[in-house]
């Protein structure tokens, strides 16, 4: 891997491998049928933008971040290597993976035949946050394949850390929502979208992508040191 890639470069690993292909479009695959069960099992006077939005999103963040940990993770194997255009792609992705859910989403409630009050409520607010939601999941990838050695056990990590932290915070309440992923994915994807549900994501993006990420690429940085002497 060249030491001086670029964005570009990096998009290209993530699609490298026929594994790594696979893993997208199972990743694209897991909202359809997250869509397909909703229409199936939902009555029409409860098929809501928001309905849509919070459960198709929340089942393509757990196969999304396996793609940012393995493009961190290949870090690990390049002296010299560079953190953020690896970032940049994977967070590139996100916002596409996040589009891709909205459209799933637009087009399953289009076809869903919804008799609720007013179901396309709050669907601009709702598609911002699913594209957020699925950036904050891949930050968590990357950040977790920066730090753990093994790729495999990176992907692991970020469904057991996540949700086990959801579940260590849930007596504290607002505080779960504001220091974990999936409490700020609930929060952003809710019926109502307002200014503390946003606080909550801002909250838990600064913890699980900004520092989380931070932390990897520092030791990372020490790592590629004790190698060069």
């Amino acid at each position: 891997m060249d030491v001086h890639e670029t964005i570009t470069g990096a998009l290209r690993r993530a699609v490298g491998t026929r594994g790594r292909r696979v893993l997208l479009v199972v990743t694209a695959g897991v909202g359809v049928l997250a869509a397909a069960a909703l229409l199936a099992g939902l009555p029409p006077a409860e098929r809501t933008a928001a309905t849509f939005a919070e459960t198709v999103h929340a089942f393509v963040s757990v196969p999304l971040p396996f793609v940012g940990a393995l493009l961190a993770n290949d870090l690990r194997r390049a002296p010299g290597r560079r953190v953020l255009p690896t970032l940049a792609a994977a967070t590139l992705i996100a916002v596409a993976v996040g589009l891709a859910g909205d459209a799933i989403c637009g087009a399953a409630l289009a076809a869903s035949g919804s008799t609720a009050p007013d179901p396309w409520a709050h669907a601009g607010g709702l598609a911002v946050a699913g594209v957020l939601v699925q950036v904050l999941a891949q930050l968590v990838g990357t950040g977790l394949g920066l730090l753990v050695a093994r790729p495999g056990w990176a992907c692991v990590a970020t469904i057991v850390l996540p949700l086990g932290a959801y579940a260590l915070f849930t007596p504290l309440g607002a505080v779960r929502d504001r220091l974990t992923p999936y409490g700020a994915l609930r929060a952003v994807l809710g019926a109502e979208p307002n200014g503390p549900a946003w606080a909550r994501w801002v909250t838990a993006a600064l913890l699980w992508g900004v520092v989380l990420n931070v932390v990897g690429a520092v030791a990372l940085w020490r790592r590629a040191g004790r190698v060069d002497r």
